[in-house]
């Protein structure tokens, strides 16, 4: 019998496994997009997964996760802040909460500002992990942002104004380098994608994610992701725009220093 992996959900955890099956599903019915982690079985409590052995990534392994990757984000999503299909309840990244919104009319900024910025913002205030104006800055950025001052066009291969179908926790630790002769029949891309926060978004989002904590060959990754769907002018600019929504999910979750350079992030953008 082929080796499997439970993950198992603490009671009370946000999300579910009936959401995590979704999402994985999601992100990997991409034909050429990027191999998701298959789930064998899905309980109240945990998800029975694939066994995925860890490899040294091959050469050429960031470049085709890149590619992949870009036919994932272009293959869309409803709206901005849209859930799996067939999920109607609350999400979760990690162990915080993660809305998810029904407005199909809602420009990248505002999304952002409401459901990303200001909640863990806020967040992380309650727990202390924000300097003494920290709260301030987040706010008056937020109001930058649902005013459009940082909408941007989506990667060449997704219209200028959907919603890219996003990993949504797309750090170092959640792309698993595995057997490349796994991913039924897939293209080889040498990596898997595990542990999903997915939803529609910007998909400038899941490549400054990858940024933020850094990935084997990421440099490589995005020249191969920009020459399939090529990025907007200025997207180096906004990384770090995009980088304050995990940075507050992790101030409100572990403090430490993540309140700090969620607040430095957003004064370079006032």
């Amino acid at each position: 019998m082929p080796r499997t992996f439970t993950k198992r959900y603490r009671r009370g955890q946000p999300g579910s496994p009936r959401l995590e099956a979704l999402s994985l599903a999601w992100l990997g019915a991409v034909p050429d997009g990027a191999r998701t982690v298959q789930v064998k079985t899905v309980a109240d409590s945990h998800l029975e997964l694939e066994y995925l052995p860890t490899v040294t990534p091959a050469e050429g392994a960031a470049e085709a996760l890149g590619r992949a990757l870009a036919h994932t984000h272009a293959a869309g999503a409803a709206h901005h802040g849209a859930a799996p299909p067939g999920w109607d309840g609350p999400g979760g990244i990690g162990l915080a909460p993660l809305s998810f919104v029904s407005q199909s009319d809602l420009t990248w900024g505002r999304f952002y500002a409401a459901e990303r910025v200001l909640p863990y913002a806020l967040a992380a205030e309650r727990v202390g992990a924000l300097p003494p104006d920290g709260i301030g800055v987040l706010e008056t950025l937020a109001k930058r942002l649902a005013a459009g001052k940082f909408d941007a066009p989506q990667p060449g291969l997704l219209a200028a104004d959907a919603a890219a179908r996003l990993h949504g926790d797309l750090w170092t630790g959640n792309v698993v380098w595995t057997d490349p002769l796994g991913g039924g029949g897939r293209p080889w891309t040498g990596a898997c994608l595990i542990d999903p926060a997915a939803h529609g978004g910007h998909a400038e989002t899941d490549l400054a994610m990858l940024a933020l904590f850094g990935l084997f060959g990421l440099t490589n990754l995005i020249d191969a992701y920009n020459e399939v769907s090529p990025l907007a002018e200025g997207w180096r600019e906004r990384i770090g725009l995009h980088q304050l929504f995990p940075l507050l999910v992790h101030a409100a979750l572990f403090g430490g220093s993540y309140g700090q350079r969620a607040v430095d992030r957003a004064r370079e953008y006032l």
